[in-house]
C-alpha cells in the first residue's frame, strides 16, 4: 500500500514538472515574438535588407524611432488624445455597461425580458456604416469632436452579457434585499455594494474597453479631419501610408524611388510602430491581470 502511494506521488511530481516545462515553453513562445519585433525595430535598415531578420543584428540603429518621433508635437498631441479617450471612454463604457447589466441581472426588474431581447437583437442586426455616419455627423453633429472617438465604442452587448452573468453569480439577492430594507436606494446599492463586490468583473470589462479605445483608428478615419484630434494609432497609420506613397510614387524616376527606399527605414519603422503602440497598454495590463481571469471565467458562463 505504502509503495503504491509513493509511486503515485512520484508519478504526480513527474506530471507536475512536465506541465511546468510546457508552461515555460508557452510563456517563452508568447514573449519571443514581441522581443523579436523590438530587435527588428532597432536594426539598421541596410543590414536588415542584406542579412534579413536576425535576433542579434549586425548593426543597431535608432533611425526608425527618430523618424517616428520627428513628428514632435503632433505625436505628443496624438498620444494625449489617445490617453484621454482611453481613460474617459473606459469610465463611460464601464458605467453604461454596469448599469445595463445590473438591471438585467435582477429578477425583480419588470422589463428584464424586453431589454434582454433588445440587447441580443443589436448583436444580430446592425444599421450599417452609412446610417451610423449620418447619425454621428448630421443628427448629433459630432464630426471633429472628441465624442466621435468615444461614443461609438462606449457600449458593447457582449460585455453586458459577461457582466450580467457575473452579477447573477457573485452578488446574492439577499445582500441587495437587506440593503433596501435598511433604506438604501438603488443607486447607493449599485455603487456602494454591487460594484465593490463585482470588482473582478468590472475590471475585466474595463480592460476590454480600454483595449478597444487604445487600438481604435477607424472612427478617426471616419469622423476626424482636425490634426489636433488625431489619436496615436491613426497617426502611426498615416506615417506608414506616407512612407509607402513616397516609396511607390509613380511620378518619380526609378533612381529616385530606389534612393527613397534606401533612405527610409521601412521595415524597422513598421516594427517600431508596433512597439510604440503596444508598450503603454502592455505596462497597464499587469495591474488588471489579477482580476482578469476570475472576472472572465465567472462571467463567461451563460444561463
Amino acid at each position: 500500500m505504502e509503495s503504491n502511494i509513493r509511486q503515485q506521488m512520484y508519478f504526480s511530481k513527474k506530471i507536475e514538472i512536465l506541465f511546468k516545462i510546457l508552461l515555460v515553453i508557452f510563456a517563452v513562445s508568447c514573449v519571443f515574438p514581441f522581443l523579436f519585433v523590438l530587435v527588428i525595430s532597432l536594426t539598421d535598415e541596410a543590414a536588415l535588407s542584406i542579412n534579413g531578420y536576425q535576433f542579434i543584428p549586425e548593426t543597431w540603429s535608432l533611425e526608425a524611432y527618430k523618424y517616428i518621433f520627428s513628428e514632435g508635437s503632433q505625436l505628443i498631441s496624438s498620444l494625449g488624445i489617445t490617453l484621454l479617450i482611453t481613460v474617459l471612454g473606459t469610465v463611460i463604457a464601464v458605467f453604461m455597461t454596469g448599469t445595463y447589466a445590473y438591471v438585467l441581472s435582477r429578477n425583480s426588474f419588470p422589463f428584464r425580458k424586453f431589454f434582454t431581447f433588445y440587447l441580443f437583437f443589436t448583436m444580430l442586426f446592425a444599421g450599417g456604416l452609412v446610417p451610423s455616419y449620418l447619425i454621428m455627423t448630421k443628427m448629433l453633429g459630432l464630426k471633429n469632436t472628441i465624442w466621435a472617438l468615444i461614443l461609438p465604442l462606449a457600449f458593447s452587448p457582449y460585455n453586458v452579457i459577461i457582466l450580467r452573468t457575473f452579477f447573477k453569480k457573485s452578488i446574492p439577492e439577499s445582500i441587495i434585499e437587506s440593503a433596501k430594507m435598511d433604506g438604501a436606494t438603488e443607486m447607493r446599492v449599485f455603487f456602494q455594494i454591487v460594484l465593490p463586490l463585482a470588482l473582478p468583473g468590472v475590471a475585466t470589462i474595463g480592460l476590454f474597453a480600454s483595449l478597444g479605445y487604445w487600438n481604435d483608428w477607424f472612427n478617426a478615419l471616419l469622423y476626424i479631419d482636425n490634426n489636433k484630434l488625431l489619436p496615436l494609432q491613426y497617426l502611426l497609420m498615416k506615417i506608414q501610408n506616407t512612407i509607402d506613397y513616397m516609396a511607390r510614387n509613380t511620378d518619380m524616376t526609378l533612381a529616385q524611388q530606389q534612393s527613397i527606399q534606401n533612405s527610409l527605414p521601412q521595415e524597422s519603422i513598421r516594427m517600431a510602430m508596433v512597439v510604440v503602440a503596444t508598450v503603454p497598454i502592455a505596462i497597464v495590463y499587469p495591474f488588471f491581470q489579477k482580476y482578469f481571469v476570475q472576472g472572465l471565467t465567472i462571467g463567461g458562463v451563460k444561463e
